[in-house]
């Protein structure tokens, strides 16, 4: 794992990072060498009123991150926790203008008023969006994911009109929604509206493309409904943990706060930087940009970070200084990995049959099931199994690099890695973090299928680390996020 540039530094200094994945918030306590000293978890809630809609309540998730966080830091003298980083998510919350939710539903919910990141409903309205090939989407890899705000934004409009739309004070990314609950101010995220929202480091918000997508009430009000105050990652954010969230969070008021990352870019933060001398790697002694840090859970990402930018089709980016200061971000994924792999060993015939094997040996079942692979596979490497079978994995989309929502389901890694080598990225080594990185089976097939050695790190809460790492630069403790080694 990484920590920060080291300026001032004792053992006796802790960070709070909190972490809103898509099932569950974690949090961890972090010392100042980047180990993890306690972390828990508590799972929240999704529901799915139909089909490819996804929804989420800020209530629960903030509920969760309080209870999460009493939990880690109960064991030590708070008054020795120095900062709080958040990532999360990049979900799009709607609260009206006094901050209360408003539902993003046409049963009028108020307390669903959180449209998940993986929700596809905005089919039509991202069809739209990409038919105007306006410049900003040279940014996205050309194509606009319909996981993004703009088309979730304009559905809303089209669909919600007065229930929601007109209603609405401000529309956050989660990320940027948990930082406001904390200090109550409404900055956001380099990170998150350069990522999903089309705003651009140099030039920010385009009015000439809101005005084209039909939403130019935004530009109307100075994007105040979608922030026009934006912070790098890391950077300290009004005065602190405001009293009421610091009496939530049992956190001391006034403790620095940091501006949010997106989840996955949490993760990438808290591997890319890693320490790898000794072990004959080909990233060694070479660029942190021949690196590719993949952060693989419900679905996966892929970040290469570059000097100059690259712009690769199909693949979103370039992105400056969305993860890491001073670099460009490309960004390639798979928009369902763990659950497209839970969707398909539940929905097999054999999946009761598996499940009673995996609880008789109190054994998970993918524990199991590679166990099992490591039997039939006779003496050839397990990837032989399958020389003859090939499935699609796309069973919601193709992400990255084909940008294509509609196709039905190779392992899409290489495919994505090989697009952004041909664009001009040199990449030697990937660095995994995420929920199945844990599963062994998996790590191997990557470093098989891509031909690359594949790095883990010790800490395996890599995304929490990255979080921590966020409240760490925003105390003051160290003097920036560059990165640098245990």
């Amino acid at each position: 794992p990484a920590v920060p540039h080291l300026k001032k530094q004792t053992p006796e200094k802790y960070y709070v990072g909190i972490d809103v994945g898509s099932a569950s918030v974690r949090a961890a306590l972090v010392d100042g060498f980047g180990t993890v000293v306690a972390h828990a978890e508590q799972p929240i809630q999704i529901w799915e009123p139909q089909p490819d809609h996804y929804e989420q309540s800020t209530g629960d998730i903030w509920a969760a991150c309080c209870s999460v966080t009493k939990k880690v830091v109960s064991g030590v003298d708070t008054s020795h926790i120095r900062g709080v980083g958040f990532d999360a998510t990049c979900s799009l919350v709607v609260v009206d203008k006094q901050f209360q939710p408003l539902a993003v539903n046409r049963e009028g919910q108020n307390y669903r008023n959180v449209i998940m990141w993986m929700d596809h409903r905005a089919v039509s309205q991202v069809e739209r969006i990409n038919a105007t090939q306006h410049r900003v989407l040279s940014y996205v890899g050309g194509v606009m994911s319909v996981e993004m705000q703009p088309p979730k934004l304009l559905w809303i409009k089209e669909n919600l009109r007065e229930s929601c739309w007109e209603k609405a004070g401000h529309f956050f990314d989660l990320p940027d929604f948990l930082s406001w609950k904390a200090t109550g101010v409404t900055a956001r995220s380099l990170c998150t509206v350069v990522c999903k929202w089309t705003y651009t480091s140099d030039r920010g918000w385009d009015d000439s493309f809101w005005k084209m997508i039909g939403l130019e009430d935004l530009v109307e009000d100075k994007y105040e409904k979608i922030g026009n105050h934006v912070l790098s990652p890391g950077e300290s954010v009004g005065k602190g943990l405001t009293p009421e969230a610091a009496k939530d969070l049992s956190l001391p008021e006034g403790i620095a706060v940091a501006a949010s990352l997106i989840d996955a870019h949490a993760g990438g933060l808290g591997v890319i930087g890693a320490d790898v001398k000794g072990h004959n790697l080909p990233c060694e002694n070479q660029p942190i940009t021949s690196r590719v840090a993949m952060i693989c859970g419900t679905s996966s990402c892929h970040m290469g970070i570059s000097e100059a930018p690259i712009f690769v089709p199909g693949v979103w980016g370039p992105y400056f200084s969305a993860m890491v200061p001073g670099l460009w971000l490309n960004e390639g994924g798979q928009s369902a990995t763990g659950k497209l792999i839970d969707h398909v060993v539940r929905g097999h015939v054999a999946f009761p049959e598996l499940q009673a094997k995996a609880a008789a040996s109190a054994q998970s079942i993918y524990t199991y099931l590679n166990s099992h692979l490591d039997l039939i596979k006779k003496s050839l490497p397990v990837g032989f199994l399958t020389v003859d079978l090939h499935v699609w994995p796309d069973f919601h989309g193709n992400r990255s690099p084909l940008t294509d929502l509609t196709l039905k389901g190779m392992l899409g890694t290489r495919h994505i890695l090989e697009t952004m080598q041909a664009a001009g990225h040199h990449i030697n080594t990937l660095f995994l973090c995420g929920g199945l990185s844990k599963n062994p089976l998996f790590v191997q097939m990557h470093a098989d299928i891509t031909g690359k050695p594949v790095v883990l790190s010790k800490e395996v809460e890599s995304v929490l680390v990255g979080a921590a790492i966020l409240g760490a630069c925003a105390s003051g403790d160290f003097a920036s996020i560059q990165v640098c080694s245990i």
